[in-house]
C-alpha cells in the first residue's frame, strides 16, 4: 500500500539523516589513485579510466598522493566530464574500499524487527545486508579471489552494477589447520538473560563439540575486571574440563570490555601455537560502561599483539539491546569481522556451518578499487561501505588497513550507475588487492563489465541472486530513510523476496521476506498513529 506521506516516515528516521542522505545520494567516492603522469593526463582529458596497473611482485606498488581531491557537483554527483567548465578539476571515477564480510547489521535488524521495533537508521549498513546472502560467484581454485562484475537496469536511466569477489571453497573441518582460540566472554549484569549469557554458553557448548582434538581453547571473562577462567587447553582429553568452565559462567556487575580484550590478547599471545590459526573471539552485547569505552583506546593497548603475532579479533554480538557501532568499530580496526546471533539456530550456523571461514584467513588487508569509464558513466554511487572507505591513493599502500577474508567467503559491492546517453563499451573495471596471510606478499586480480551486460532488466532477469542482492540493498536503504533509484516500496520488495525464495529454495531469502513484511507493518502503524494526531506537538 502507498504511504500517505513519505515526509512523515522520514521524520521518524530523523531530519538530519534525510538531509545527509540527499547530499550524498549520487556521490562517487573521493580521492585519486597514484598513476604515472601520462595516465593521469589521459584521464583528465576525458579518456576512459583504465584498470589500476598490477603492483610489482613483492611490493605494495608505487603511489603519488600529491594530487588534490576532486569536489562534488551541486547534486552530489561528480563534477566535470568531457563538457566540464574550463579550469574545473576532473571528476573522480574511482571508488576504493576495504573488503567487509560482516553481517551483524542485518542480523540485529532482523532481531529488532522481530521484537516489534524498527532498527535505528544508524545501525543499518547496506553492505552487511547484501553480504548476508549467497551469491553464486565462481570461486578460484587456489588462494586469493575471483572477480565477477555484472548488473541490470534498475529503473529509468539507472542500472545496478554488482562487483562480486569470492575466495576458494572452505576446507572440510579435517583439512584446515588447527585452531588456538581465546574466547573473551562478557559476564556483566546486562548479559543476565537467556538470549545473552545463556545463548553464549549454548554457543560455546556447540563449538566445544564441533572443534577437533588438536584444537585449543582458552576462556577469559570480564565484568568490572577480567579473569582467566581457563588457560589455553588442548581439547583432546580435556573436553569435560572445557564444558565445566563454560557451565561455570555467571553474570556479575559492570562491563569493562577493554580489560577483557586486553586480557584475552595476553592469553592468546601466551598460548599461541605455531602453524595454528590464533584468534580472539569476543562474545558480548558490547554495552561498555567501565574502563576504556572507546574502541581506539582498547585497540591501542593490544596493538603489538595484533601486528606482531597476527592475532585477529572476531566479534559475536548478542542481545536485544546491543552496542552495534562499538562492536563494529572494534572488530573492523582489530583486523577482524563481526556477526550477530539471536538464537541457537544462528549459533549453529556461525559455529558449525561457517566455522572454517571464521577460523582461517585467505587474505589480509584486502581492498577493492573500481574504476568507472568516464566515456560511458555519468554518475555512480556505492551503496553502503561508508565505514570502509579508503583513499584512492592508499589502494596499494599495504600499511593502510584493509579487510580480512577467510575461505568460503564472498564480498559484494553494489553500485547505482547512470550511463551517458548512447553509451557503449567498458563500464567499470574492478581490482582486488590483498596480502598473503602468511608471507604478506601482495597479489591482485581484476574483472570488468561492458554496457551490454548491464542493460537487461533486473526483475525477472537472468540472475535470481542479483535480484536477491537488490532486494537486500533496497530494504536496507528504506530502513535508513533514503531512496535509491528504482527502489520499490516495502510491500513490493516483500513480494519479490517471497518469489525469489521459492525459485532459489533458500530459507534465508524467506526470512528476508518476513523481515520486510514486519518492517512494512511497523511503518504502517507509525503512519496510522501520526495520521490520527497522536504524538504530534501542540
Amino acid at each position: 500500500m502507498e504511504r500517505r506521506t513519505r515526509n512523515r516516515r522520514w521524520r521518524h528516521q530523523g531530519a538530519l539523516g534525510l538531509l545527509l542522505a540527499a547530499g550524498v545520494l549520487l556521490t562517487g567516492c573521493s580521492g585519486e589513485s597514484g598513476r604515472d603522469a601520462a595516465s593521469s593526463a589521459d584521464r583528465r582529458a576525458g579518456g576512459g579510466a583504465p584498470p589500476p596497473p598490477p603492483a610489482p611482485a613483492g611490493t605494495g606498488g608505487a603511489t603519488d598522493d600529491s594530487r588534490a581531491r576532486p569536489t562534488d557537483g551541486p547534486d552530489g554527483g561528480p563534477t566535470g566530464g568531457p563538457d566540464r567548465a574550463k579550469g574545473a578539476e576532473a571528476p573522480d571515477y574511482l571508488s576504493t574500499f576495504a573488503l567487509d564480510v560482516d553481517t551483524a547489521s542485518y542480523g540485529y535488524a532482523r532481531r529488532t524487527l522481530a521484537d516489534g521495533r524498527l532498527p535505528g537508521a544508524q545501525s543499518v549498513r547496506p553492505e552487511e545486508f547484501v553480504n548476508s546472502f549467497r551469491q553464486g560467484y565462481r570461486r578460484p581454485t587456489g588462494n586469493g579471489f575471483s572477480v565477477s562484475v555484472d548488473g541490470a537496469t534498475a529503473g529509468g536511466d539507472w542500472s545496478l552494477v554488482r562487483v562480486g569477489l569470492a575466495t576458494r571453497a572452505a576446507p572440510s573441518s579435517t583439512a584446515r589447520p588447527p585452531a588456538a582460540l581465546t574466547f573473551v566472554v562478557d559476564v556483566s549484569g546486562s548479559m543476565n538473560s537467556p538470549d545473552r549469557l545463556g545463548l553464549v554458553k549454548t554457543s560455546l557448548g556447540i563449538l566445544t563439540d564441533e572443534l577437533r582434538d588438536d584444537d585449543s581453547i582458552s576462556l577469559v571473562t570480564f565484568s568490572d575486571e577480567a579473569e582467566t577462567v581457563l588457560p589455553m587447553t588442548r581439547l583432546k582429553g580435556h573436553r569435560g574440563q572445557v564444558r565445566d568452565a563454560v557451565d561455570s559462567l555467571e553474570p556479575a556487575s559492570s562491563t569493562n570490555v577493554g580489560a577483557g580484550v586486553e586480557r584475552g590478547y595476553d592469553e592468546a599471545v601466551e598460548g599461541r601455537r605455531k602453524g595454528a590459526t590464533n584468534r580472539v573471539v569476543l562474545l558480548s552485547d558490547a554495552l561498555a560502561n567501565t574502563g576504556d569505552t572507546e574502541a581506539e583506546d582498547i585497540l591501542e593497548r593490544i596493538d603489538s599483539a595484533r601486528r606482531e603475532h597476527g592475532i585477529t579479533l572476531f566479534g559475536v554480538g548478542v542481545g536485544s539491546e546491543y552496542g552495534d557501532a562499538f562492536m563494529e568499530e572494534l572488530t573492523n580496526k582489530g583486523d577482524g569481522n563481526t556477526t550477530y546471533i539471536s538464537d541457537e539456530e544462528q549459533a549453529r550456523k556461525v559455529f558449525v556451518d561457517q566455522l572454517p571461514a571464521h577460523l582461517e584467513l585467505t587474505a589480509r588487508d584486502a581492498k577493492a578499487q573500481v574504476a568507472f569509464d568516464r566515456e560511458t558513466v555519468e554518475k555512480f554511487k556505492l551503496i553502503g561501505y561508508e565505514d570502509r572507505k579508503v583513499a584512492d591513493e592508499d589502494f596499494r599502500d599495504d600499511t593502510v588497513d584493509g579487510g580480512e577474508v577467510g575461505p568460503g567467503h564472498t564480498v559484494t559491492a553494489l553500485y547505482a550507475v547512470r550511463l551517458r546517453d548512447g553509451a557503449s563499451g567498458r563500464v567499470a573495471t574492478a581490482t582486488v588487492h590483498w596480502l598473503d596471510p602468511r608471507t604478506r606478499t601482495p597479489h591482485e586480480n581484476t574483472g570488468s563489465v561492458e554496457t551490454g551486460a548491464i542493460t537487461g532488466k533486473l526483475w525477472g532477469g537472468r540472475s535470481d541472486r542479483l535480484q536477491v542482492t537488490a532486494v537486500a540493498a533496497y530494504f536496507a536503504d528504506n530502513l535508513r530513510g533514503t531512496s535509491l533509484p528504482g527502489a520499490p516500496g516495502l510491500g513490493e520488495l516483500a513480494s519479490r523476496a517471497r518469489k525469489l525464495a521459492t525459485r532459489t529454495e533458500d530459507s534465508s531469502v524467506s526470512k528476508l521476506a518476513e523481515a520486510i513484511d514486519r518492517a512494512d507493518r511497523l511503518k504502517d502503524t507509525v503512519d496510522a498513529v501520526e495520521d490520527s494526531g497522536e504524538g504530534e506537538m501542540d
